[in-house]
C-alpha cells in the first residue's frame, strides 16, 4: 500500500556554497506531519512557494526505495518521501495522492536530479547512483492537504 513517509516545508536553503563547506543548519520543524499545497504555487511555508523560477517544479517527490536505509528528506531536500510509488517513471503523467483530506493533483514535469550535495549529505557515490532515481519535480494543479500516513494514488 502506498505511503507518504516524511513530508519537508522548509523555509531557508541549506545547500548553500559548495558541498565541502557542509550543508547549514536546519531550522526546527521542517519536517512535519501535514503540508498545505496551492495549486500553482507549491507548499505554505517551503523556500520555493511562489517562486516564478520553480512553478513547474514547486513540489518534489522521492522514493524510498532509492534511498539508502535511514536517509530521508532531511538529506536530500526534496518535498514528499513516499513508499509504494515508482515516481521515477511518472515523467508526463499527473500523479493524484489522498491521505485522507481529498486529492491532491501533480503534474509531473522533469526528474529532480541530484547535486553533488549529496554525495556529502547521504555518502560518497550518491550523487551519481540517484542520477535516474532522485525523484520527479511537479506542479501543483489544485489546493490541497497532505500528511504522513497511507494514501490512495492514482497515475492518469
Amino acid at each position: 500500500m502506498p505511503e507518504i513517509i516524511e513530508l519537508l516545508a522548509s523555509p531557508v536553503h541549506r545547500f548553500l556554497g559548495r558541498p565541502a563547506d557542509g550543508p547549514a543548519p536546519a531550522p526546527p520543524g521542517e519536517l512535519v506531519d501535514v503540508i498545505q499545497i496551492r495549486a500553482g504555487l507549491g507548499i505554505v511555508g517551503d523556500r520555493y512557494f511562489g517562486q516564478q523560477a520553480h512553478r513547474d517544479a514547486s513540489v518534489t517527490i522521492i522514493a524510498q526505495e532509492s534511498l539508502p536505509a535511514g536517509i530521508g528528506l532531511a538529506e536530500v531536500r526534496r518535498n514528499i518521501l513516499t513508499t509504494g510509488i515508482a515516481v521515477d517513471e511518472l515523467i508526463g503523467k499527473v500523479l493524484v495522492l489522498d491521505s485522507g483530506d481529498g486529492p491532491v493533483s501533480l503534474r509531473v514535469n522533469r526528474a529532480a536530479r541530484p547535486c553533488a550535495w549529496m554525495d556529502v549529505t547521504v555518502g560518497p557515490g550518491t550523487w551519481k547512483a540517484l542520477r535516474t532515481t532522485g525523484g520527479i519535480r511537479c506542479t501543483p494543479l489544485n489546493d490541497g492537504t497532505l500528511r504522513v500516513g497511507p494514501i490512495d494514488a492514482v497515475v492518469s
